[in-house]
């Protein structure tokens, strides 16, 4: 890809690292769709050689892994272990995992923490729902912000100015594809105080997201999805007044900035 020529601080980008960090990314976003060489040259616009030398790296340290014939080439172990170091290691998510348990015990329905990246929504720790459980957990995996309860939690937080021009990929026929669309919901989710995202993201499933607003803006979100079959006005009525006092308990006990060291 091409060089950006400068990063955070003013201080030059280094080449080699960064053609790492894209590397990985690609990989990471195909998930279970392994890549042939060819494949990520041409992606990354470097050339064969190049990228059979860094595969080759990466593969000796447990990054990138290969199938037998050596053609193939997907995300590699140390990923989800350097991922899982980040879990363990962030202070906010332990602090706020017991909420997520008693969250979880009160309403019996799937409860997320999630936090913003980008554009993107990353999952950070999950309780599933005995009524309804995914057969893949969504922790470490990211969803597009305006496409989800957690999303729109944490976008509503922002000005709308900062919201992409659009047009926006959409994953059902409800998923808001315009900016003016996600703008007038967002505007809805400041009156209310909390977002719905009713089949936005997922067939049959409505979100319903609580921004932490430990940091300003808010970086972290809380959200309880449940299946449409399920939703009654008592019971969305029930799931928010919860959910509302979770934040309250959540927002009191974790220290500004997420604890001593204040990560950027």
């Amino acid at each position: 890809m091409p060089e950006t020529g400068g990063a955070a601080g003013g201080v030059r980008e280094v080449k080699s690292a960064a053609r790492t960090v894209e590397l990985l990314e690609l990989l990471a976003a195909r998930g279970d769709r392994p890549a042939r060489l060819q494949e990520l040259a041409d992606a990354l616009e470097v050339p064969r050689s190049s990228m059979y030398a860094l595969l080759q790296t990466l593969v000796s340290r447990g990054w990138v892994r290969t199938d037998v014939t050596g053609s193939l080439y997907g995300i590699g172990i140390h990923a989800l272990l350097t991922g899982t170091s980040y879990l363990d290691s962030d202070p906010r998510v332990r602090v706020v995992r017991p909420y997520l348990d008693e969250a979880s015990e009160a309403l019996g329905e799937t409860i997320h923490m999630g936090r913003l990246d980008g554009y993107d929504v990353a999952y950070l720790a999950t309780r599933e729902s005995h009524e309804y459980l995914r057969t893949i957990s969504r922790v470490g995996r990211r969803l597009p912000a305006h496409m989800g309860a957690l999303g729109k939690a944490l976008l509503a937080e922002r000005p709308d100015e900062e919201l992409p021009e659009g047009p926006y990929e959409a994953a059902t026929p409800r998923t808001h594809t315009s900016r003016a669309s996600l703008a007038a919901d967002l505007a809805g989710v400041r009156e209310r105080g909390h977002s719905v995202d009713r089949e936005e993201g997922v067939p049959g499933i409505v979100g319903f997201g609580f921004a932490l607003r430990y940091d300003s803006p808010a970086q972290d979100a809380l959200s309880c999805s449940v299946p449409v079959a399920r939703l009654t006005p008592e019971r969305e009525e029930r799931i928010v007044a919860v959910m509302r006092e979770i934040r309250t308990k959540v927002e009191a006990v974790v220290p500004a900035g997420g604890g001593a060291v204040h990560w950027r």
